[in-house]
């Protein structure tokens, strides 16, 4: 049986997935667990999501994020997110924006306990966003990750108006 423990890890390194061992405080380490923390909160988005479209459309970034977060997690290799996924948020977007009415005004989070989850989503998935500008200014990321969560907390923020809005 295998263990869910390695003990590598207990004098404060990790392995990155292309096997370089860099600190856990790293800002490289920090940043895909925080995409790891998004995909967490969208998994509870998903768990409460009323509509069917919404939990499939979650599970399909669910499935995304682990290849973020093997781009974030790996130096010096090609990116596994493309733009071809960047321009599919924006067509799922697009989609679920066609069913909602204009925004003209700003929204408080808390409607549904669906649209609470994509809402904490949202600003986890800006954090990750953030922290990847910042290990761009020191170490190399692909910009298309960037665009890739730039996107992805726009998406959030349409399904958790569509979660509360649509009956």
């Amino acid at each position: 049986m295998a263990k869910v423990y390695t003990r590598t890890g207990d004098r404060g390194k990790t392995s990155l997935y292309t096997g370089e061992r860099v600190s856990k405080g790293s800002l490289r380490v920090e940043t895909y667990g925080t995409v790891d923390e998004a995909d967490s909160v969208l998994g509870e988005a998903r768990a409460f999501a009323v509509h069917d479209n919404v939990k499939e459309t979650i599970y399909k970034l669910q499935k995304e994020l682990w290849l973020l977060m093997a781009d974030v997690a790996s130096v010096g290799k090609e990116p596994n997110i493309t733009a071809d996924h960047v321009t599919n948020l924006e067509h799922i977007i697009d989609k679920y924006t066609e069913s909602l009415t204009p925004l003209d005004h700003f929204l408080v989070p808390g409607d549904t306990q669906s649209s609470s989850f994509l809402d904490v989503a949202r600003t986890v998935v800006r954090r990750a966003e953030r922290n990847m500008w910042r290990l761009a200014e020191t170490e190399d990321v692909h910009e298309v990750d960037i665009r890739y969560l730039n996107r992805l907390s726009d998406l959030c923020f349409t399904l958790a108006r569509y979660e509360a809005e649509v009956k």
